[in-house]
């Protein structure tokens, strides 16, 4: 199964209003950036472990470990939770930016360093969140961890 089948197929499984909620912004993600690399991360560790909850991933940065060794990985997660849907920003070198720029105007969110938390779209300013979601697109490579 390909990349695109598998957000497919993780999007249709959702029960709704989360499976909406996840589709729009699956296409808000892809109109800000139509080029970007889609990734499909099923939640699992190399010992099939879960690990996390599965996530449709956008753009592509490189992960500089401590010890030399990096890695490509996604910019842009979307990831449906027992409570709601989660939107992680992973390349932002200030972790208080997304609080203090995009906070007050969401609406109905939690916002820690890298992550959107929220029930649903309906509680949630749009363009404050595709403004969120284009500044994390932007900030390709910026983050050396």
């Amino acid at each position: 199964m390909n990349v695109q089948e598998q957000i497919k197929k993780y999007i249709t499984s959702q029960p709704e209003p989360k499976r909406s909620d996840i589709q729009e912004l699956h296409r808000i993600t892809l109109q800000v950036s139509p080029e970007c690399k889609l990734w499909f991360f099923d939640g699992k560790n190399s010992k099939n472990q879960t690990v996390s909850n599965p996530t449709i991933g956008y753009g592509v940065h490189t992960i500089k470990y401590a010890g030399g060794k990096s890695r490509e990985f996604f910019q842009i997660g979307v990831s449906a939770n027992k409570t709601g849907i989660s939107v992680y920003t992973l390349v932002l070198k200030d972790k208080k930016h997304l609080a203090k720029t995009y906070g007050k105007q969401l609406g109905k969110a939690s916002v820690t360093g890298y992550c959107i938390r929220f029930r649903a779209l309906k509680g949630i300013n749009i363009d404050t969140l595709e403004a969120a979601i284009r500044c994390g697109l932007a900030a390709q490579n910026e983050k050396a961890s």
